[in-house]
């Protein structure tokens, strides 16, 4: 699993699938700066068995292979695992890239690709992956005894069903989305109001508050929706 520490997520293994040896190596050295493991293949056959084998954190992928298409292996590969896949291509048209979005690949870069963009790529695809697993893990999850199921909008504490408001599950929901994150109150407002104007402090905190009632063991000493100083509130899930 990857190594997350607030904003900076770097990948414990990374497979590239590139059949130029030169572009290859030139990607593991610049991926080596964020990760110790790095495999590499320069066939589908390869790269199939590397997933298989080393379950890389994430995917680097060459289009034009000598045993076939990189989208031959992207519609494999969803049919198996959602580990991350950004492809990683000289063709730039709109329809390949449509193509490859549409097969399950989550990113695509024209060729030729400075370090520090394919760097801030594959940490941006890291932090959606972490965030989505541990979203869909938190749908419907039991914390300390309180029952919270996103889905059917039912939350049960104390063996006594809690009756929220649609701002409060809207509150709850951006919070369990981002995946154990710290979300601020105006990201909050940004997600929950969607407004350009108005106190976005007070609000926030008002309904919090008001959610706090409702979910928490015990409302004075949150353990569910905790508040980071100076950064904002996180949803403590399950570890």
């Amino acid at each position: 699993m990857p190594f997350i520490l607030g904003d900076s997520v770097d990948p414990e293994r990374v497979l590239i699938v590139e059949d130029d040896d030169a572009l290859r190596g030139a990607l593991a050295h610049t991926l080596g700066t964020i990760c110790r493991d790095i495999r590499t293949a320069s066939t589908l056959a390869g790269a199939f068995r590397e997933v298989a084998q080393a379950q890389p954190d994430i995917i680097i992928l060459d289009l034009g292979l000598p045993d076939g298409d990189g989208t031959d292996l992207v519609n494999r590969l969803r049919t198996v695992t959602d580990v991350p896949v950004i492809v990683l291509s000289g063709r730039d048209s709109e329809e390949d890239k449509v193509a490859l979005l549409d097969a399950g690949a989550d990113d695509f870069i024209t060729k030729p690709c400075g370090a520090a963009e394919l760097l801030a790529r594959v940490r941006g695809q890291l932090r959606r992956s972490a965030a989505s697993h541990a979203a869909r893990s938190w749908a419907h999850t039991n914390i300390n005894g309180v029952e919270i199921d996103l889905v059917n909008q039912r939350v049960v504490r104390n063996g006594e069903q809690q009756r929220l408001t649609p701002t409060e599950w809207a509150l709850l929901r951006a919070l369990i989305l981002q995946g154990g994150r710290p979300v601020s109150p105006k990201q909050l407002w940004d997600m929950v109001w969607a407004r350009e104007f108005g106190d976005y402090s007070t609000h926030v905190r008002v309904h919090l508050t008001h959610l706090r009632r409702k979910i928490e063991p015990n409302p004075q000493v949150p353990s569910i929706i905790i508040t980071e100083p100076g950064v904002g509130y996180r949803f403590n899930g399950p570890q």
